[in-house]
């Protein structure tokens, strides 16, 4: 990728920040499937990744999962509208602090190297707006900074996505930034595809440009699906779609969405699409239906491209599903591999992508572009409470 990609100057770049010594990072992910916080560490300056440090993962107890999932409704309910539902939020803030905690204790364990001087918190969305023409778009993510700052013990880098909001821009997705970083040098046309409760995409256009946005669905209505008829909290192996029938009628319907015509930049609510899609088939079919969806939603993301890829990355828990995965494959046409084919860690990228992000938002440089999230101008984000 061209060396400039990264680099254009944010807000308040000077040269003093030019100079800046890279910094171990610690980034923390919970997703919208709403399964763990995962943690990762690595040596950047923010603009090149030098070193890997260890990773970890703390699954939420059932118990814990319900009240994030409460906190969730909530959100929806309020949908931006009067009085925010603090006693909810609070309660599932509460929870994250704990497990972001022992996540950065599970970490270290064992670690012998250099102590990170940085952590950037990404915090559970509950809840995001796209923009429209008559309207701006709001995002939510719930983080208590202070009291995550002084349980974790360092610097924190959070809410990521509010300052690209209120600029006109989707606020999302976030991560190009670091898979950029990742796919420099390469000269193979290359697509970043993550695969979480929404699935999103990351490619380098013909100038150089980059080009991010949300597909469609992925995990998130599957998950939900597989939950609804008290089958397990996902479709393990891809099991359930395996043993069913696609409703090619339903799909192509589906597929019918104006979400999926509109150009990008584009992001979505992991409940723009859910599993009511499915109402009246069977769980075999209505699995398969809904992994079909997200499989063809990503293909019609990927055909949009400026730039036809030669292989395709997959990161984020989908790519444990050997249906979606065989059917990205047959859909796209290109190389579809999961991350660890190429090095990566798969289940990490997200975690690692914050680590990244918080040294950007240190330096204040660009975190999100036109291509990424439709901001008029490369904009820095995030803040930092030290």
């Amino acid at each position: 990728m061209p060396s400039g990609a990264l680099t254009q100057e944010g807000p308040g770049l000077n040269q003093e920040d030019e100079k800046f010594e890279p910094v171990w990072a610690v980034g923390f992910m919970t997703g919208t499937s709403v399964d763990a916080v995962d943690a990762a560490m690595l040596l950047t300056d923010g603009e090149q990744i030098l070193e890997f440090g260890p990773t970890a993962e703390v699954r939420y107890a059932p118990e814990e999962r319900a009240i994030v999932m409460d906190a969730i409704s909530a959100a929806r309910a309020w949908n931006f509208k009067g009085k925010e539902p603090r006693a909810i939020f609070a309660m599932a803030e509460r929870i994250a602090v704990g497990l972001h905690a022992q996540a950065l204790e599970q970490l270290l364990s064992g670690w012998q190297g250099p102590l990170p001087s940085l952590a950037g918190v990404h915090g559970q969305t509950v809840l995001h707006r796209r923009p429209t023409p008559d309207r701006r778009g709001a995002t939510r993510q719930i983080i208590n900074a202070r009291a995550m700052r002084q349980a974790l013990d360092l610097p924190l880098a959070f809410d990521f996505r509010t300052a690209d909001v209120r600029a006109g821009g989707e606020g999302a997705p976030l991560a190009p930034a670091y898979h950029a970083a990742r796919m420099r040098g390469s000269d193979v046309p290359t697509v970043v595809l993550n695969l979480g409760g929404v699935a999103n995409i990351t490619a380098i256009g013909e100038n150089g440009d980059l080009i991010a946005f949300d597909t469609g669905p992925a995990n998130g209505p599957i998950d939900e699906w597989i939950e609804r008829h008290g089958a397990g909290s996902y479709d393990k192996d891809g099991e359930f779609a395996a043993s069913g029938i696609v409703d090619n009628d339903r799909l192509q319907t589906w597929l019918e969405k104006p979400y999926f015509s509109e150009p990008w930049p584009k992001s979505l609510d992991r409940f723009d699409f859910s599993a009511d899609l499915a109402d009246g088939l069977s769980l075999e079919d209505g699995a398969a239906t809904l992994t079909a969806l997200s499989a063809h939603g990503i293909r019609l993301g990927v055909n949009s491209l400026p730039v036809k890829p030669e292989q395709i990355i997959v990161c984020g828990g989908g790519r444990h599903n050997p249906i979606l995965m065989k059917l990205l494959a047959e859909a796209i046409g290109a190389d579809t591999k999961p991350a660890e084919s190429v090095g990566w860690k798969g289940d990490s990228t997200e975690a690692e992508a914050f680590a990244f992000l918080a040294v950007r938002a240190l330096r204040k440089l660009p975190i999100s572009w036109p291509g990424t999230t439709g901001a008029k101008s490369p904009l820095s984000g995030g803040e930092i409470l030290a």
